[in-house]
């Protein structure tokens, strides 16, 4: 089974592929024939697709996607869902973040996230009663773990802009803080493809499980389990004879020295020492492995450096700031921003899918161009989106070392958040890639010294894998706690030059 006839797959991948046309057969699929046909049975069936960097499962995922597709099976998206036909089957390709669901619409599969497909937001009632006090709907509540003073935070700045989640932020809450759950879907759905499953936490799985008779799990062991998972995936429970495993790495032609280093890790006698010394060896003799003593902060305004601690986070982006000389009140033309979400209403579904379609996601990259017509709007060039420049509603938060609040230059009503994008955690970073990526050792070397184990692997290992692949042509391996001067201001003259087209969104959702 292939859409392209040049395309070998091979003994892993066709073994993989074989078991999976099995449990679509019972699903009414018969990918032999390319018809549909009546499913076997009720009870949900669960594969995992299991390899590391290179392995070859995104290459399954599109070839069986495309498989479906030309077999009839209807692809759902979250923009728009018919009517059920009779003995229609239904596919959803899912992510657990967008900038994962992203990478997969590149190469032409319509991905979407597992929220946005399958659950709406639920939202704690102490904080709405917050939203409801700045409103003028309701009196001043009391908040366990809020104090008077975040509380006046809150109302100083809805009094100056006018924004619930802007004035969220200032009292000190994330978005994760107010939300408290998702509702599921009614309506279940036959065969669901989940990728970068290795981010899927229990309470999603088996949400999943009842929504989708058939799913197939494709995922890297070698990642970052969720949090709340205490180092375990989710696929890591299935029998044996449900885990489909990939060996042979498949992503290059030539020999990666990134995907060398990344496979290294498994060698359990490797020690970071051990590990620095292959890097250093490798970039004496090939320029796609570069050992560097200091950051580069040219390459910090496209591509973040990848850190593990969130405080390494935010002195690096406040150091990238200040050598660019950036003033404390504003942002400067061309420096680099992460979208953190978009705060709209349910009711203003329609216009959350518009900045989505435009490619204004969570995690996506995007470079600051200046402030747009209104107060709290932006001007904005989305990094690999066909139409990439927009002007839209924005709530931009500026950390600062030692400072439990944010600064926030910008804030719209209600729009898109925004992170600085200089540099970014590399639990944050998993989906995500780059062409060059700089990855800083020192915070590694500091999770090698704590010693601490996720899973049966030293966590500095996990941390190194993950960063070192989110490299596509380029890995910087940084020793050194310094940052090198810009050889020239922030720039825009690389970006492709474009008008900003306005949006038509009303109640400050774009300009």
């Amino acid at each position: 089974m292939s859409s392209d006839p040049n395309l070998a797959f091979s003994p892993d991948q066709a073994a993989a592929l074989s078991a999976v046309g099995d449990g679509l057969h019972a699903a009414g699929i018969d990918l032999a024939s390319g018809t549909l046909i009546p499913p076997e049975g009720d009870a949900p069936d669960v594969l995992a697709m299991i390899g590391k960097a290179g392995s070859g499962k995104t290459l399954l995922l599109v070839e069986l996607f495309k498989a479906l597709r030309e077999a009839g099976v209807s692809v759902i998206s979250a923009d728009y869902e018919s009517r059920r036909l009779t003995g229609e089957r239904t596919l959803a390709i899912l992510a657990p973040t967008n900038k994962a669901a992203s990478v997969l619409r590149l190469r032409g599969v319509p991905a979407t996230t597992i929220h946005r497909i399958i659950y709406t937001p639920v939202y704690d009632p102490e904080y709405e009663r917050i939203a409801e006090w700045l409103e003028g709907k309701g009196e001043r509540p009391a908040i366990e773990g809020l104090t008077d003073a975040a509380l006046d935070r809150a109302a100083a700045f809805y009094g100056q802009h006018a924004s619930i989640p802007g004035a969220l932020a200032a009292a000190g809450l994330r978005g994760s803080d107010f939300i408290t759950g998702w509702k599921r879907r009614d309506e279940p759905l036959d065969i669901g493809f989940v990728d970068e499953a290795s981010m899927l936490d229990d309470r999603q799985f088996e949400d999943l499980k009842q929504i989708f008779s058939h799913l197939v799990l494709f995922g890297d062991p070698a990642q970052l389990a969720p949090v709340q998972q205490s180092g375990s995936m989710v696929f890591d429970a299935l029998p044996d004879t449900r885990k489909l495993l990939l060996h042979r790495v498949h992503r290059q032609q030539a020999d990666s020295p990134i995907l060398d280093l990344a496979h290294a890790l498994a060698d359990p006698d490797l020690d970071f020492a051990g590990f620095e010394q292959m890097i250093r060896e490798r970039a004496a003799h090939d320029p796609r492995v570069v050992w560097a003593e200091r950051v580069d902060v040219d390459l910090m305004a496209r591509s973040p450096v990848l850190v593990w601690r969130n405080n390494t986070r935010i002195r690096l982006i406040n150091a990238f700031r200040a050598v660019h000389e950036a003033p404390e009140d504003a942002l400067l033309a061309g420096e680099p921003l992460i979208c953190d979400g978009i705060e709209l209403p349910l009711k203003h579904r329609r216009k959350r899918l518009d900045l989505e379609a435009r490619g204004l996601i969570r995690g996506a990259q995007v470079i600051y161009l200046g402030a747009g017509r209104k107060p709290g709007f932006s001007r904005l060039h989305v990094v690999g989106a066909e139409d990439p420049q927009l002007s839209a509603a924005s709530i931009i938060r500026i950390e600062k070392p030692d400072e439990e609040e944010p600064f926030i230059p910008y804030a719209a009503r209600m729009g898109a958040t925004f992170l600085h994008g200089a540099a970014v955690t590399i639990h944050k970073a998993q989906g995500s890639q780059w062409e060059n990526v700089q990855v800083f050792a020192p915070d590694l070397f500091v999770a090698a010294r704590m010693g601490r184990v996720e899973a049966g692997q030293p966590l500095w290992k996990r941390l190194a894998y993950v960063a070192i692949t989110r490299a596509q042509e380029r890995l910087i391996w940084v020793v050194r706690n310094r940052l090198s001067r810009p050889t020239h201001p922030l720039r825009l003259d690389d970006l492709r030059a474009q008008p900003a087209p306005a949006l038509s969104l009303n109640e400050g959702a774009a300009d």
